[in-house]
């Protein structure tokens, strides 16, 4: 019974340490993709532009999050500009053309 009680508060504790990193992890994957696509809304893909996309990442992803006002932050844009691109049913070139636009208002 005392080593029972032992293993399952090692396990506990492990559990305890792991979840802040697991959420890091997740943090900064959900950072990447936000980049990612606010690069592309930019025009920042395609042939010649990699060091822009390089440049534009590296200030994207060191950039700590900023105290906005309530609706006009660039990630709820991005949000809503993806909603709306969603239910327009818009790919490709056409989707890029729009997230663009709405990025930019």
């Amino acid at each position: 019974m005392k080593h029972l009680c032992a293993a399952l508060s090692s396990i506990l504790l492990a559990a305890v340490l792991i979840t802040p990193q697991l959420s890091y992890a997740g943090a900064q994957q959900n950072k990447m993709k936000t980049c990612n696509a606010e690069a592309d809304a930019k025009g920042f893909s395609g042939e010649g532009k990699g060091d822009q996309r390089k440049a534009f990442m590296k200030e994207c992803l060191s950039a700590k999050p900023a105290k906005a006002a309530a609706g006009t932050s660039q990630q709820s844009k991005m949000t809503t500009c993806n909603k709306d691109a969603k239910a327009k049913n818009l790919a490709g070139d056409e989707r890029k053309k729009f997230m663009k636009e709405c990025l930019s208002n």
